[in-house]
């Protein structure tokens, strides 16, 4: 039980840290930047540039604003369920998670909160602040590429910190997930106390290696009875 609430409680910091860093930063954005304002940091290839974005990570849309924020609780929510499943089972595994519920939940606070608190508009209706804007590449898209044929492209899309900690944490999960599923049926329980308990048990199992004079059969023992 102790174990539990040790691995809840820095998960829970963990996910905290994300997203006061997600939210310190778009506030940042906020108070001194304009819509549509760039700041370049590496010439073209890294500024900053505001914009708010009404539909999921990097732009994309699939409904109306309050839709969105509907479908991010319910996911966040299952990955809340599924952290404390197997959250106590494999730390790195853990921690990917951990990004990934932190990256969802500073965007959720946008969704739900900013609209109502920069221009009035009912709670559920936020656009996210994003901020990041890496420009790897941007033009059109040859027509012989399948979907994207023919559609003006930039790599990267503008994105933030909740964007790039869910991005890390989904590569951490797929990285990661081969090991976990062999740490779970083999040991199950907190990583961080396994290798710990391990130890621990073969010591017990060990057996003595001293010897003791008065058992039977051994030098100087009682059951050595010499006759003459």
């Amino acid at each position: 039980m102790q174990e539990t609430k040790s691995w809840i409680s820095r998960s829970l910091l963990f996910v905290g840290l994300v997203i006061v860093v997600d939210q310190v930063t778009k506030i940042i954005v906020l108070k001194t930047m304009t819509k549509g304002q760039s700041v370049n940091l590496l010439g073209d290839w890294l500024k900053f540039t505001f914009t708010e974005n009404p539909g999921m990570a990097f732009g994309l849309e699939f409904g109306p604003p309050a839709l969105i924020t509907i479908f991010s609780l319910v996911a966040t929510l299952l990955i809340v369920v599924y952290l404390y499943k197997v959250g106590g089972v494999y730390r790195p595994y853990r921690i990917s998670l951990c990004m990934v519920l932190g990256g969802a939940l500073g965007n959720i606070i946008d969704r739900v909160l900013y609209g109502k608190l920069l221009y009035g508009d009912p709670y559920f209706l936020g656009k996210v602040v994003d901020f990041i804007h890496i420009n790897v590449w941007r033009g059109y898209v040859p027509d012989s590429i399948p979907i994207f044929g023919g559609r003006y492209l930039a790599l990267f899309p503008i994105w933030n910190v909740a964007d790039m900690a869910i991005v890390l944490g989904v590569i951490g999960i797929i990285v990661f997930q081969k090991h976990f599923h062999k740490v779970s049926l083999s040991e199950p329980g907190d990583a961080d106390s396994t290798s710990g308990k391990s130890s621990e048990a073969s010591e017990m199992s060990s057996p003595e290696t001293s010897k003791d004079p008065d058992l039977p059969g051994e030098p100087g023992g009682e059951g050595n009875d010499s006759r003459e």
